[in-house]
């Protein structure tokens, strides 16, 4: 079969409807992201129907090149276009020769775990996550519990682009009935608490709603739910615990109703924000060291994986060394969930709330559902201590939330490699940065620039948006902390393609 494939493509044209519209940028590290577009907006859009078919064939076809067989799992996330992506998505698989087990409206986790309940080695995820409304994608893996990398990404970019599909027919589909409740039995099987938590809920109208109040219900909690009605215009937010908006939110819930803790989740339910008894929004990443300690308390010697976005707690922690944890540092989303599986550590850590669990917490891949019953068992194993009461006893640091100012895909990994460039011969040559001569530069992705007292600051690409990541801890102070974020910012803003912050400290 032969297609047209564009890289643009303007509704409403003959072209847009005879042509398969796939912008190249949208094939980003791990996953993929477009932007399809919604009513009122006038971006132009990156896909179209034709080209999401085109993408199934191209998946249809590395799948089987990769040596994983035909079979393959999918799902989608609750959008106004989801589910017409997906069929145009199962349409490609098919014509590819692909066994199609589609488990409809889900969580990404669900649909992960679908490959080890349905014995199926391939997953395709149709999710933007907690992009914005108008955003759609696909997560793609051949081996569970991993997740496609740049490798993959690579391959079937080349494919889908170039048009070199293998349609060898022979395909099937079978939907896969009442598949959330075989999911939730297995989520919540044997891990009631006995410490009455209450617990409030956030989902953003997002898919997570129709999962997380049942799960924690489950296990023992009382739940406050808050906006977890199904509603694909967010109404309030978007569903994404990283935000600040979102996070607010939560804490008033808290505050109002007096809830032990506040549970945040993102638009497929991977990730897991967290905001405490008395209000604090608690960032991931101390979230994190949080859930290392109470696990290398039950499992001494513990291996932990842990981004480079995350705090330097995991390396100087007083707890987690004197349980013989290690840390292992890596960056990336489908590179720590490989670590995670080749060390066979007990868990890995995102600072944006991708947490992955080994058995016999988790099955390897993210699900922030299973992060949430982790946080509820941690609350359990500690009655006397309130959630602040955890979070005080960490070693003080004073960081910032990921902050992200946009900066065009075709750009931003250009933009990086000369802020890496620049701290490199400020470091060679003995330059001092935000006071200090830099005391090491870790570039495994981005940089991250650390001074002599361990405050540091990172600069990194976006796998998945038009955007700059920096984010900034110190454990001196915050005045150490601004000095920080002032000096990257400084070297940053020598680039002009590099755009506003969404959101500061």
């Amino acid at each position: 079969m032969t297609l047209n494939i564009v890289g643009q493509a303007r509704p409403n044209t003959f072209e847009f409807e005879t042509s398969a519209l796939i912008k190249p940028s949208g094939f980003r590290e791990y996953d993929a992201r477009w932007w399809f577009g919604h009513p009122g907006s006038n971006e132009p859009p990156e896909l179209n129907l034709i080209g999401v078919q085109a993408l199934g064939m191209g998946l249809g076809t590395l799948i089987r090149r990769l040596g994983a067989g035909p079979d393959i799992v999918t799902g989608h996330d609750f959008r106004s276009y989801s589910l017409a992506i997906k069929l145009a998505l199962v349409s490609g698989l098919m014509a590819a020769g692909a066994r199609v087990k589609d488990v409809g409206l889900a969580l990404s986790p669900m649909a992960y775990f679908a490959q080890f309940a349905l014995d199926t080695p391939s997953v395709a995820m149709v999710t933007a996550s907690h992009n914005e409304n108008g955003w759609t994608g696909v997560k793609m893996g051949a081996a569970r519990p991993l997740t496609f990398g740049p490798e993959e990404m690579s391959a079937l970019k080349a494919i889908v682009l170039s048009g070199d599909f293998d349609l060898v027919g022979g395909g099937s589909y079978d939907f896969v009935a009442d598949f959330r409740k075989t999911y939730l039995d297995d989520l919540t099987a044997g891990k009631r608490i006995s410490r009455k938590l209450k617990v409030v809920a956030a989902c953003g109208n997002g898919t997570a709603g129709a999962f997380a109040p049942e799960a924690l219900e489950r296990i023992g909690c009382e739940v406050i739910p808050l906006d977890v009605a199904l509603d694909h215009t967010f109404p309030n937010y978007n569903p994404n615990p990283e935000d600040m908006k979102m996070l607010h939110a939560i804490r008033d819930k808290v505050l109002e109703t007096g809830a032990d803790v506040g549970l945040g989740f993102d638009g497929d339910g991977d990730r897991c924000g967290v905001v405490d008894n008395e209000g604090n929004e608690i960032f991931a990443d101390k979230v994190g060291v949080m859930l290392a300690r109470d696990i290398s308390h039950l499992y001494p010697g513990s291996t932990f994986v842990v981004d480079v976005k995350s705090t330097g707690l995991f390396k100087t922690d007083k707890v987690l060394r004197e349980n013989g944890a290690v840390t292992d540092w890596k960056t990336g989303h489908s590179y720590i969930k490989r670590r995670v599986a080749e060390l066979g550590a007990a868990a890995g850590f995102e600072k944006s709330g991708h947490f992955f669990f080994n058995p016999p917490i988790g099955r390897g891949y993210d699900d922030g559902l299973v992060t949430a019953i982790a946080i509820c068992q941690m609350l359990d194993r500690s009655p006397q201590s309130s959630m602040a009461d955890l979070y005080r006893d960490l070693p003080l640091t004073f960081g910032t939330p990921t902050m992200s100012p946009h900066c065009a895909d075709e750009l931003k990994y250009e933009v990086v490699a000369k802020v890496v460039g620049e701290f490199t011969k400020m470091k060679a040559d003995g330059i001092e940065f935000a006071g200090q001569p830099p005391a090491n530069l870790v570039t495994v992705n981005g940089v991250r620039v650390v001074a002599q007292a361990g405050t540091w600051g990172l600069v990194r690409a976006s796998s998945n948006k038009a955007e700059i990541v920096l984010v900034v801890e110190s454990p001196v102070s915050p005045e150490r902390r601004r000095e920080m974020f002032e000096a990257v910012d400084a070297v940053l803003r020598r680039n002009p393609e590099v755009g506003a912050y969404n959101q500061t400290f």
